[in-house]
């Protein structure tokens, strides 16, 4: 198997695994959500730490320490990843899991609107269109459910502006989980021990089964974003980008065919107007990177042609 397919397999199972966690977060009821994101993080931390201990990986520590504009980065970072992930959770459990799967559907535009507004990087006109249907898509959205549909767009916001965090980082994704994860323990962690001395705590007294799953909960955060990481070092960013659609198109579809959750025209009208986004917004990527690597293949042809004739002439 050649280095890129694997990238894909792993890039797709990475998706895939992403695409079922409304079926893993419903089988964790009936702990509250807020429970269930502290437990994802303390298990985070300790399964990660596991892997950097067995890696012998601690050098990073120290340039860590070092560095605080660093150090407020991945603080801001943890902040915004605990938000997602506990929305996330929230909205699986009181069977939001359309809202969810929209959230991440309009993540890509999110992303196109932080690199106009905080990167000040030009925008080509079809990615506009792109913004221009999604925000159309919204407003039908928003007549739909009575309201903004505030859970997608807190998702997508908070995912969104994590990715341009993490842009500006050089952290690689086991010590970058670890750093997030551990700003986030020492309050996850202070939160159980309330939980449990005030006898509120589900963990441990439901059933075996789902004692092990809460204890899962952290390689079930960490597998997924190791098997991204394998994937975006072997995968062109077009195929990226063309994977991540996988995760929230199960998403919908667990929530509509295994929890029925409804689906009326005005929605399926604002979730088709978002796939034709994205339709644009991905077209327009693969045909800027084609033109791009042929642009750059005439100007290795012209370099290779004009040495030649470069190095006959004589020096002065």
């Amino acid at each position: 198997m050649s280095d890129e397919r694997r990238g894909y397999l792993y890039g797709l199972t990475a998706y895939t695994l992403w695409g079922f966690f409304p079926i893993y977060f419903k089988l964790l009821q009936p702990s509250p959500p807020l429970e269930i994101l502290s437990h994802r993080i303390v298990w985070s931390v300790l399964f990660v730490a596991l892997l950097l201990s067995v890696a012998r990986n601690w050098s990073f520590l120290g340039r860590l320490l070092r560095t605080p504009k660093l150090l407020g980065g991945i603080t801001l970072a943890a902040v915004l990843i605990g938000i997602n992930w506990g929305t996330y959770i929230a909205a699986v459990n009181s069977s939001r899991v359309v809202e969810t799967a929209l959230g991440y559907f309009i993540t890509p535009l999110v992303s196109i609107l932080l690199g106009v507004t905080v990167l000040r990087e030009q925008v080509r006109v079809w990615q506009w269109v792109a913004v221009g249907i999604g925000a159309l898509a919204v407003g039908i959205l928003t007549v739909d459910y009575g309201h903004l549909p505030y859970i997608a767009l807190t998702l997508a916001a908070s995912f969104g502006c994590y990715g341009l965090i993490k842009k500006r980082m050089s952290l690689p994704p086991a010590e970058g989980l670890f750093v997030e994860s551990g700003v986030l323990a020492l309050p996850a962690f202070a939160y159980l021990t309330w939980l449990n001395l005030s006898g509120g705590a589900e963990f441990g007294h439901v059933s075996t089964t789902h004692t092990l799953l809460m204890l899962v909960s952290g390689v079930a955060t960490a597998v997924p974003l190791l098997l991204f990481a394998g994937a975006a070092n072997r995968v062109p960013l077009v195929g990226l980008g063309i994977l991540q659609y996988v995760a929230p198109i199960l998403q919908l579809a667990c929530g509509v065919l295994l929890y029925h959750e409804p689906m009326p025209p005005a929605r399926l009208a604002g979730f088709a107007l978002v796939w034709l986004a994205l339709i644009v917004f991905t077209v327009d990527g693969i045909r800027h990177t084609r033109t791009a690597a042929r642009a750059r293949a005439a100007a290795g042809a012209t370099a290779a042609t004009a040495g030649p004739a470069t190095a006959a002439l004589p020096s002065r």
